[in-house]
């Protein structure tokens, strides 16, 4: 009589516990697992609109800052991750940091700032009225100039916002989670134009969103967009479509931005599409050069790192490693082909891309050491068990290295071959994610998490 309740109790509270937990796994906050997560994409496919979307500006009284250092763009004014702002910076911190000189709120998500004349521009997402939010914001003090929203519904997918804003004098682009790119008067925030890259260009919102960020190069607004072109070219002042690149190969976006290049007096943009990497000609989007040795299977993250004329360093996380690219000419065409790779454990780059400095590689693997590499792919030096750093950015700026791991905690260290030399460590952010790219204008240093950002005076003034 035992063996017969048991025989059908087990199955029943075997049944229930199941049922729990499948509960409990169906309401969880994913929020915390971005980086290794593997995942279909579902959320960031959702049925949207399939052009333009009416937005809203609205001013405050805010003011410009006076201030005259200008980080406009992803990596910065050259691409590189490097300022040559001339400050001193310190090189010892308090226990609690450099001091912190103004901090906002943000919706959830990863975009970093980028600052020119005196403002800093971030896409943010307004969750509570569904919309993205071009935020110009005083270097001063953080203080709202103007917003510039449009509705979209983004879903909590480990966060929303994503990108950089590129900036000029003239215009600010910038990237959507769900693909619109908007360009608007930087100055006053009026609206120009948008295009819906998903209903006009048949691209594919790529897992966890868009985290491509814009270019504008001479006037014109560069979008990788899949689909119908691997790459586009959109005059800011006018919103016309100067030129498509083909897509042979069917290659859709990834979260890599565009790098621009020079090969033997030839202007091209790289980049690294989902089925590989390739050189589009600056002039007319023509296809120079198409590689299939690079490809990264679940999350193409990093951006190309140009290294000298025809030498560009990929890397990635996902078991990618890392791979140095050589071009050149054969019978007028622009060939690429391997010179090395390296395997993950040497080194890849999960989320962030290396930096090129003084002749050296400098980057995060994924075991979350600091690496210094040569150029032929040999390892200089790591940072050691004793020295992770998680997935978060890094910039070199008066040849110190400043990196941020996934908690907040800020570390600054001597950018040099002779071996790895911690200066300062803070924590500066609450966390968790502090994975925005960073921005360094005017001797501020400026940061996020997931929720907050943040203004450190890192040069003492």
């Amino acid at each position: 009589m035992k063996k017969f309740i048991a025989g059908w109790i087990i199955p029943i509270v075997l049944a229930l516990v199941g049922a729990m937990l499948l509960y409990v796994w169906l309401n969880r906050d994913t929020t915390s697992e971005l980086s290794e997560r593997k995942g279909s994409g579902v959320l960031a496919q959702e049925a949207q609109p399939t052009g333009p979307i009416q937005g809203e500006l609205i001013k405050f009284d805010a003011l410009p800052s006076k201030l005259t250092g200008s980080w406009p763009r992803f990596r910065g004014e050259n691409f590189d991750n490097i300022s040559r702002e001339d400050y001193t910076l310190l090189t010892s911190w308090p226990a609690d940091g450099p001091k912190v000189l103004w901090s906002i709120d943000l919706g959830e998500g990863y975009a970093g700032a980028a600052v020119l004349n005196g403002m800093v521009y971030i896409l943010d997402y307004d969750r509570e009225n569904r919309a993205d939010a071009i935020r110009c914001l005083s270097l001063d003090d953080g203080r709202e100039i103007w917003r510039y929203s449009y509705p979209v519904k983004v879903k909590r997918n480990h966060g929303m916002s994503r990108t950089v804003p590129a900036v000029t004098d003239k215009y600010i682009v910038t990237l959507g989670p769900k693909a619109h790119v908007t360009c608007l008067d930087s100055k006053t925030g009026e609206f120009l134009w948008m295009k819906n890259l998903v209903g006009e260009f048949s691209a594919t919102v790529p897992l966890w969103y868009a985290g491509q960020c814009p270019l504008i190069d001479n006037g014109r607004a560069i979008i990788a967009t899949g689909g119908d072109a691997l790459l586009i070219a959109v005059d800011c002042a006018t919103g016309k479509v100067i030129w498509k690149s083909p897509n042979p190969l069917g290659w859709k976006m990834t979260h890599s931005s565009i790098m621009p290049a020079e090969f033997n007096s030839k202007r091209m943009y790289i980049y690294s599409g989902s089925g590989g990497v390739a050189g589009i000609s600056a002039d007319d989007g023509s296809i120079l050069w198409q590689s299939t040795d690079w490809r990264i299977r679940i999350a193409n993250i990093a951006s190309p790192l140009v290294i000298a004329e025809g030498k560009i360093f990929l890397s990635g996380g996902y078991n990618s490693g890392s791979m140095m690219l050589e071009l050149k000419n054969q019978q007028g065409r622009i060939i690429a082909k391997p010179t090395f790779k390296l395997a993950p454990d040497v080194f890849g780059a999960t989320q962030h891309t290396p930096i090129f400095y003084k002749g050296y590689i400098y980057g995060v693997r994924p075991d979350k050491q600091l690496v210094c590499l040569t150029t032929d792919g040999q390892i200089v030096w790591t940072s050691g068990s004793a020295h992770r750093f998680g997935i978060g950015p890094y910039m070199i700026a008066n040849g110190l290295i400043y990196v941020m791991n996934d908690m907040g905690v800020l570390t600054l260290i001597k950018a040099t071959p002779a071996g790895y030399r911690q200066l300062a460590q803070a924590k500066v952010l609450e966390g968790p994610d502090s994975w925005a790219p960073m921005a360094l204008a005017s001797g501020r240093l400026i940061l996020r998490d997931l929720k907050r950002m943040i203004c450190l005076d890192i040069a003492g003034q």
